[in-house]
This record gives C-alpha cells, sequence and structure tokens, in this order.
C-alpha cells in the first residue's frame, strides 16, 4: 500500500468535556439543514457515553448502514483515546464511517481519500482488535476508494449495493 497522503493537523490539546455546538437540524447524511427544518438525523449524546459504549454504538451504527452516526461515535472515541495505542484505531475508524458518508453525498475526492486514510490506520491493527476483523475492513475501504478514484464506482446516495459491515 502507498504512503498515506498528508493530511492537516488539529489541535492536540484534551477535548472538552461537553461539544459547544448547537443542534442544527441534519438530514441522514449529516447534512445541515435550514434552521427551521425539520431534523431527520437523531444520535445518542456520544460525549456521555464511555470509550466502550462508543465503540460498540459504532459498530452497530455503521452496520445498519447509518455511517454519519457512526462516525461520530468513533470520532468521540477517538478523542477519548488520546494519547493512548488505540487513537489511531479510532480515528482510522472515524475516517471510515466519514469516508462513506462522502460516497453517499457524491462527494468523490472525500471519499477516496478518507477511507484509504481509514484503510491505512485500520490495518496498522492486529486482526481482532476490539473485535474488528482489520485485514478485511481495510481491504474493502481500500478497494472502494480505488474504484471511485479510478472512476468505476460513481459517488452518491445509490453507491453502495452492498452496505459494508465492521
Amino acid at each position: 500500500m502507498a504512503a498515506m497522503p498528508r493530511e492537516a493537523k488539529g489541535r492536540t490539546g484534551k477535548p472538552a468535556e461537553r461539544r459547544l455546538k448547537l443542534e442544527r437540524p441534519r438530514d441522514e447524511l449529516g447534512r445541515p439543514q435550514p434552521w427551521s427544518a425539520e431534523n431527520r438525523l437523531e444520535m445518542p449524546d456520544f460525549d456521555a457515553n464511555s470509550l466502550a459504549e462508543n465503540h460498540r454504538l459504532g459498530v452497530q451504527l455503521f452496520n445498519e448502514g447509518r455511517f454519519f452516526p457512526a462516525h461520530e461515535a468513533w470520532e468521540t472515541g477517538w478523542k477519548q483515546a488520546r494519547d493512548t495505542a488505540d487513537a489511531e484505531f479510532f480515528k482510522g475508524l472515524s475516517q471510515l464511517g466519514a469516508g462513506y458518508v462522502h460516497l453517499l453525498r457524491g462527494n468523490r475526492h472525500g471519499a477516496f481519500t478518507l477511507l484509504r486514510r481509514a484503510a491505512g490506520r485500520i490495518a496498522a491493527y492486529p486482526e481482532g482488535h476490539h473485535g474488528i476483523d482489520t485485514t478485511a475492513v481495510a481491504a474493502r475501504a481500500e478497494a472502494v476508494a480505488a474504484a471511485v478514484e479510478r472512476g468505476d464506482l460513481e459517488p452518491g446516495e445509490s453507491a453502495l449495493a452492498d452496505a459494508p459491515r465492521v
């Protein structure tokens, strides 16, 4: 596999206990909607959960095809795992969810970039790490990323005939 592409580096400080985001209405793929719109995306309060519970929810939501909430669960888990050996694993899972969100939203570049980053991070962990078939998940993410980049898989809401599982 090629070296992972460069990416932006975020803040390295510890996360705040509570997010300071307003609850803007979103659609099923996490896209912000007008403030007056009905919210079509319900998510648990991931900040109130343990890392183990966020991972369990991430797996469940991902396997249900609810990639945006899965991404959010694992992103919270990544922040909870900072300064541990699992931080990159949860960052990879978060990127996996986000990559599939971008695929379904029709964002070609976002899809293949995030799926490829996810594959690289997840593949670095041993088989069965936190119950994840790391080899299969990474291989599938890389294959989908390559298909999108080549133009063999057209991004959009109907891009996934066979939904991925973790």
